[in-house]
């Protein structure tokens, strides 16, 4: 991996760990629905300047299936699943169960491509659900089952969007496209807000937390996600969801006071090893486990070349 794609994977790592914590202090005076309406429509109105300068929505003309599909999945359904879901669940937990997002592109591969999936990663698997179990289980930090079934939801389609980005999307400008699919989650979500009303209105660290998911977690980070993808792949762009979650279990214990118990740090070891494992791909040869090159890179860096400049 380039240089450049681990400043992106770091950079996007805690940029996308600290929404979980604004997420848990919005949702205590803003409903679900309006996070994801004001956080999708500040990051639209930042973008959208941009955008047209761009070109514009005519850049995205023979796109638009593709660009539907990759608004639904990263951003219509689990933006408003996660909103949900913390409602009962602590930022640290929703963050560890976001984590299993590539052990589920592991199971999507499999299923879509009929990839063959090495023993090692089967191992992963088992591995890292073992850790989402332990959340679950007697005196647990999850003890709401629905709600830790959003936050998995969520994770299909973190782990699906990608693929179609990098299959369906690539060499479309990013600013627009992210723009597009922000406006249409917040233009969908706008009629389901009004007709919910009346909404009492949000005190201060509500709104400051709604501008920071817009502006930061959301107009920024797509920007930098969509740079990721192009840098190291749809596939290798889910190992931000290695870094998320001692983002938002840190920020959920210091900032928030969430308990830090061993069963939360055992869950974590348990995700994070079991998503290791199951990103390792097979030897083409022989089938044995061998590092993806991103976690080749981290146990024996070497320097490499310099990227040459775009022409």
């Amino acid at each position: 991996m380039s240089r450049r794609g681990w400043v992106l994977l770091l950079t996007m790592g805690v940029v996308w760990g600290v929404p979980y914590l604004l997420i848990k202090v919005a949702v205590q005076d803003v409903s679900p629905v309006g996070v994801v309406l004001a956080r999708t429509g500040v990051g639209a109105l930042l973008l959208l300047p941009f955008a047209l300068r761009a070109g514009g929505l005519r850049v995205l003309r023979g796109h638009w299936p593709a660009v539907v599909a990759f608004a639904v999945l990263e951003i219509v359904g689990p933006w408003f699943l996660l909103s949900n879901a913390e409602r009962t669940l602590t930022s640290s937990t929703t963050g560890l169960l976001v984590a299993t997002v590539p052990i589920i592109a592991v199971v999507a591969g499999r299923l879509v491509d009929r990839r063959r999936v090495a023993l090692v990663r089967w191992v992963g698997l088992a591995v890292g659900l073992g850790g989402v179990a332990l959340l679950l289980g007697p005196g647990a930090a999850a003890d709401d089952p629905w709600a830790v079934a959003q936050v998995l939801l969520a994770a299909v389609g973190y782990a699906v969007a990608p693929i179609i980005a990098e299959r369906r999307l690539q060499g479309v400008p990013t600013i627009p496209l992210t723009t597009a699919c922000l406006g249409m989650t917040a233009l969908g979500y706008l009629p389901v807000y009004l007709l919910t009303g009346p909404h009492p209105v949000p005190g201060t660290p509500a709104v400051l937390s709604l501008v920071a998911l817009g502006a930061v977690c959301t107009a920024l980070a797509f920007v930098l996600f969509f740079g990721l993808i192009a840098e190291v792949g749809g596939a290798r762009s889910t190992l931000v969801a290695y870094l998320n979650p001692l983002v938002a279990v840190t920020l959920g214990a210091l900032v928030l006071d969430e308990p830090l118990t061993w069963g939360v740090l055992a869950a974590m070891v348990l995700i994070l090893v079991g998503s290791a494992a199951a990103s390792r791909r097979g030897s083409p040869a022989t089938g044995a486990p061998v590092p993806d090159p991103a976690d080749a890179a981290l146990l024996n860096p070497e320097p490499e070349e310099p990227a040459r400049a775009p022409q």
